[in-house]
């Protein structure tokens, strides 16, 4: 039976390593945890979110799922947010996309993908709702990156649109909401500019969408 000794040596590797940089590091970290940002981003492996923006554990509560969707039935989701929001206080909630997202390509495609088909119907309405700013762009590829972006605003909104934010908000919590995009070609994020730091800038966030990248 192969039980992975490889990860498990992966592991002591890393652990040895924090622990030369910082001996305490682990005997901080399991007292608690104190993160400024959530963290809400695709399933893909090559998106890994701590190591993008050069974050130890601990600095980051992350939450991800396929397409990086914020979608309110979803007690997982919202579940995370109130725990960030709520309990742990965080200043930042990111939602980080990426181009060339496989969930957001099947989302195009016509043909069928079994269950998922629920969770991408999300998407189908996305770019329904943006289908004329998207046939204004030349080559699928600039349509399937534009739709990333879209996706990643929508999902800012939504976020944005939540009870736990806007309670958060109302009650004079320090709390930005950010729409960020990741490059996998090049390793890079890219802001999209539609921050959200209160309900009046919540409000406003799709009348920006169109133009904000």
């Amino acid at each position: 039976m192969n039980k992975l000794l490889h990860l498990f040596a992966n592991n002591r590797a890393w652990s040895e390593n924090i622990r030369e940089t910082d001996a305490t590091f682990f005997e901080l970290l399991a007292k608690q945890q104190t993160p400024e940002y959530l963290w809400i981003g695709c399933s893909d492996s090559r998106v890994p979110a701590n190591e993008i923006v050069g974050l130890l554990p601990g600095d980051l509560f992350v939450h991800r799922n396929v397409s990086n969707l914020v979608v309110h039935t979803d007690m997982n989701c919202l579940s995370v947010i109130q725990f960030a929001v709520d309990v742990l206080r965080v200043k930042h909630i990111i939602v980080c996309g990426h181009y060339g997202c496989g969930g957001i390509h099947a989302a195009l495609e016509e043909k069928p993908h079994g269950l998922i088909d629920n969770w991408l119907r999300n998407i189908r309405d996305i770019a329904i709702k943006y289908a004329y700013d998207l046939s204004l762009l030349d080559g699928s590829e600039n349509r399937l990156d534009r739709l990333c972006e879209l996706n990643v605003i929508d999902q800012v909104q939504n976020v944005a649109n939540t009870t736990i934010v806007r309670e958060a908000w109302e009650r004079g919590q320090e709390l930005t909401v950010h729409g960020w995009i990741y490059g996998i070609k090049d390793g890079l994020l890219r802001d999209l500019k539609v921050s959200n730091s209160g309900n009046a800038d919540s409000d406003n966030v799709s009348s920006r969408s169109l133009r904000s990248v």
